[in-house]
């Protein structure tokens, strides 16, 4: 999800995130977390960062940026917890509150309404590179978890210069950027992998490229959905050339 308010953004956790509680429905509620983690995490990569967080019943976690709640839908009935989710576009926690039934609040992640020490664990998925505010991002996750709370990240990096045509609403940082955010923050960092977006299991795929159907169906003329395609595929263009790079991290608070 983004912090930062593009078009594009807008449009993508605004009214294509109704759109997509829609077809859901329509489809049938198998489909909900694959079409709700469409662009912040495939099965292996959300699978990676349970195990490196090693999540387990009665842990106490914030899925911060949650998008639809595709992720954190993920997380609840493979680990046994109840998520709970923030995310600054209202759309969006009403499609996620709608399919998942999790806690769900309106809220920034640099700007969380939560005291601190609220959270045994955390993970932040393709947020980090949506905002220039990635230091009191990392800060406010780093004060509403425990000492010894642990951190989960999906970040896509940039470790040289981008080819045009670039996605709206986006800042990506270098591998280096996040390491040195994270020891600023107060994080150890205890993991990292490069994650396979296309990493899940074929009817997974299958069940997610129906979603997108089917609101293609519904609402494939208007411009807020073919404008949110367009972002989607030149993020797509990057990973596949080599210049963007989803980078899954896990870290511990100092």
């Amino acid at each position: 999800m983004s912090e930062l308010a593009s078009e594009a953004m807008e449009s993508e956790f605004g009214t294509v995130a109704g759109w997509t509680e829609e077809a859901v429905r329509a489809l049938g509620p198998e489909h909900a977390v694959p079409a709700g983690c469409r662009g912040s995490g495939s099965a292996g990569a959300l699978r990676w960062l349970a195990d490196a967080l090693a999540v387990r019943s009665g842990d106490r976690v914030l899925d911060s940026g949650a998008g639809v709640g595709g992720p954190a839908g993920w997380l609840a009935a493979e680990r046994q917890v109840r998520p709970v989710c923030a995310e600054p576009m209202e759309p969006a926690v009403r499609a996620g509150r709608g399919l998942f039934g999790l806690p769900s609040v309106v809220a920034l992640s640099q700007s969380l309404p939560f005291v601190d020490d609220a959270f045994d664990v955390a993970w932040c998925l393709g947020v980090l590179c949506t905002t220039e505010e990635k230091a009191a991002l990392l800060a406010e996750l780093r004060r509403v978890l425990v000492d010894g709370g642990r951190l989960g990240l999906l970040v896509f990096v940039a470790d040289g210069p981008l080819p045009p045509p670039l996605p709206d609403g986006n800042s990506f940082p270098s591998t280096t950027e996040v390491e040195q955010l994270l020891a600023g923050a107060g994080f150890g960092i205890t993991g990292t992998a490069d994650a396979d977006l296309s990493d899940s299991p074929e009817e997974w795929l299958q069940r997610a490229d129906a979603v997108d159907a089917e609101v293609e169906r519904r609402h494939g003329d208007d411009p807020e959905w073919q404008q949110a395609q367009e972002n989607a595929r030149r993020v797509g263009r990057l990973i596949g050339s080599g210049a963007l790079r989803p980078w899954l991290v896990s870290a511990v608070t100092r």
